[in-house]
């Protein structure tokens, strides 16, 4: 099974052709700037199709703090992100109080253990508005 940067190594070298169908859901990855040493960070990252834009889940799995991809996009919100060969520019930022409610039901209907994960942490699960720029 693919995970981490060799998840994102075969993604990249192979079109998505290997990493993009993942656990009985879809995979693209993106990529921030760090927001500390200003290099490109790439992560694999369960995504669906929203309107025009595209939706992944800062759960960390349900940690106490936010993923470092997600701070990095705080910090800096110009991403890249990758479908299977598709590899575009795009504007993140996180679902308003009014989108998320509907947004949050479209992503645990593709990866039900974001539920799960909500519960194990007292932060809010950032829902990350990717749009094509």
């Amino acid at each position: 099974m693919l995970f981490g940067q060799e998840h994102v190594t075969r993604y990249i070298e192979t079109d998505g052709e290997e990493g993009h169908d993942w656990q009985g859901t879809t995979v693209a990855i993106l990529t921030t700037k760090g927001r500390k040493s200003g290099l490109p960070r790439s992560t694999p990252l369960i995504y669906q199709p929203y309107g025009d834009a595209y939706l992944v889940v800062a759960s960390h799995g349900g940690a106490a703090e936010h993923p470092l991809w997600y701070r990095n996009l705080e910090a800096e919100p110009e991403v890249e992100f990758q479908i299977k060969g598709d590899r575009f520019k795009a504007h993140a930022r996180t679902a308003t109080p009014g989108e998320r409610p509907d947004m949050w039901r479209t992503m645990t209907a593709t990866w039900p253990a974001y539920d799960e994960y909500a519960t194990k942490t007292d932060r809010e699960i950032p829902i990350v508005v990717i749009e094509r720029v």
